[in-house]
């Protein structure tokens, strides 16, 4: 049931809508419930028993966790201040014990589902080098529905709560809602517990303000994911699975809408996916910036995929950060190396850990290691050379703050970032290597004019929608980035100018949209992460 098709829009959507604004608010739970455990069942079957199983080992975990902490409070009173250390430390290990082994075993379910391919793929590997042979059979697994995502909620909830920032909920539901609430369970965004807890248990009256922007956020989600995302899809993929055939432009085109592609379909996504939750009432977490205005990777990844940022930052960067190996690392550094060179090796284990983190986050591959390698590699490199482009800078006169060292800067950032998406989309790091080779042989401006672009599976017309969709698309990117609220704007207009705005967008949706005889479906790339 994807969140671009009728059936999701006009069937299960907009029928969970009116039985939540017809029952009474303390019923309205029900609905969301019962309506996300029908949309995860719908498209995955008996696989719901994990999320299930990840719901309540987390709810038991993080109640233990909470009661535990009660417990040691109970004790302490009457303790002296070293009986009083003991008993922390007794009751800190027991926390450990059951954080560690309730994230461990929904992490191993991941693991198994997403990675058992890549493990065996890895030790055959191994095996055929010291000539063993393959004693390890790859079976496809089906994985459960956004099991990346809600896996990552499951342990931010049970985390936060061994770190004492909340106590655990008493109430399962709570917890089993959270974690498949319909909206978020396929591609996110990753939320916290204390940011839509509460608003997914507890009733909302029906608001027009909520109805109308929720609309807008879907339909504009729409516009991204069907008129320009599923068109570009075409072409990308026609260059991408015969890539031997081209070179040039060709390359560098199909790079570059596939770039466009990832991020009108994933920010589309988001966009349903807020809009539908706002129609309840309900806010989820920004997942996107307007990342192309970006003036270094760093930033661009502040800005794109924001919810999987935070939860690398605060879980595996500062989780790392306070451990007793980096601290133990940190004191071996500061003993034996000058202050600059600590300054500048200091942050590169958990920066390592994290870039990994990433690029394993996004797929069982190898290519997906490297994409997050190749992030880490160019933090590096603006952490080593920082200082001595400020010192060359300076010694140029060149004005960092200048409008045009900024148009460079977001122009440079765009170039590494279309580096990094080849990697992500082509089949293999050698599809990668081989199409970077060949997008500067053969450059030749006359494939603008010979029919060359007319031969890779869009007409004249697509290509019109695909330009004229982009500009309106960045045009609204450029307006928020200068603080408009497009939406806001519209909602002030007279009625009849806002309603012919809301027709307009739902007519350029139903008249533009890749779908049709001459169109075959195009699933959510990140859904199948």
């Amino acid at each position: 049931m994807a969140y671009s098709s009728y059936v999701y829009l006009l069937l299960f959507l907009l029928g969970t809508f009116v039985i939540y604004t017809i029952l009474p608010k303390k019923l309205e739970w029900v609905v969301l419930l019962l309506s996300s455990i029908l949309f995860y069942f719908a498209t995955s079957g008996k696989l719901i028993l994990f999320i299930l199983i990840s719901a309540m080992t987390v709810f038991g975990g993080a109640l233990f966790i909470s009661r535990t902490d009660s417990c040691f409070a109970d004790l302490k009173g009457g303790l002296e201040r070293d009986e009083r250390k003991q008993l922390k430390k007794r009751f800190q290990r027991r926390k450990k014990l059951i954080c560690y082994t309730t994230v461990l075993l929904n992490f191993g379910l991941l693991i198994y589902f997403k990675y058992s391919g890549l493990l065996a793929e890895t030790a055959n590997g191994v095996l055929n080098v010291l000539g063993l042979g393959q004693p390890f059979q790859i079976k496809k697994i089906i994985m459960p529905l956004g099991i990346s995502f809600y896996t990552l909620q499951a342990a931010s909830y049970l985390i936060d709560v061994y770190r004492g920032k909340y106590k655990a909920s008493r109430n399962p539901v709570k917890v089993i809602l959270y974690l498949i609430f319909f909206p978020t369970v396929v591609e996110g965004p990753i939320s916290r517990f204390d940011e839509v807890g509460d608003q997914l248990y507890y009733g909302h009256k029906l608001s027009y303000k909520n109805v109308t922007f929720g609309l807008q956020l879907i339909f504009w989600g729409l516009f991204k994911k069907l008129v320009i995302a599923d068109r570009a899809d075409i072409l990308v993929k026609n260059v991408f699975s015969n890539y031997s055939q081209y070179s040039g432009i060709i390359i560098i085109l199909s790079v570059l809408l596939y770039t466009i592609q990832i991020y009108a379909e994933f920010s589309g996504c988001m966009d349903i996916a807020v809009g539908s939750a706002k129609m309840f009432g309900i806010d989820l977490p920004q997942n996107f910036r307007q990342p192309f205005f970006s003036t270094s990777v760093n930033e661009f990844w502040r800005r794109w995929h924001i919810t999987l940022g935070a939860w690398l930052r605060d879980y595996v960067f500062y989780g790392a950060s306070l451990s007793g190996w980096y601290k133990k690392f940190t004191a071996l550094i500061r003993k034996h190396l000058p202050e600059g060179a600590v300054r500048l090796l200091l942050p590169l284990p958990v920066l390592f850990l994290v870039w990994f983190g990433n690029g394993l986050w996004h797929g069982a591959d190898i290519k997906y290691i490297m994409y997050g390698m190749y992030y880490f590699f160019i933090t590096c490199m603006g952490m080593f050379f920082e200082v001595p482009f400020a010192k060359i800078s300076s010694k140029l006169r060149i004005d960092t703050k200048s409008r045009g060292y900024r148009i460079f800067q977001v122009i440079r950032t765009f170039i590494l970032v279309n580096i990094g998406m080849l990697m992500f989309r082509a089949d293999s790091l050698n599809a990668a290597w081989q199409m970077f080779l060949s997008a500067f042989k053969g450059i030749n401006l006359s494939v603008f004019t010979d029919g060359s672009l007319l031969s890779l599976g869009i007409d004249i017309c697509d290509w019109s929608i695909i330009i004229f969709s982009v500009i309106l698309m960045l045009t609204v990117d450029i307006l928020k980035e200068k603080g408009v609220s497009v939406r806001e704007t519209v909602s002030g207009y007279n009625i009849f100018i806002r309603w012919g705005v809301y027709i307009a967008a739902v007519v350029l949706v139903v008249v533009f949209g890749a779908y049709g005889a001459s169109y075959n479906p195009v699933a959510f790339i990140y859904a199948a992460f």
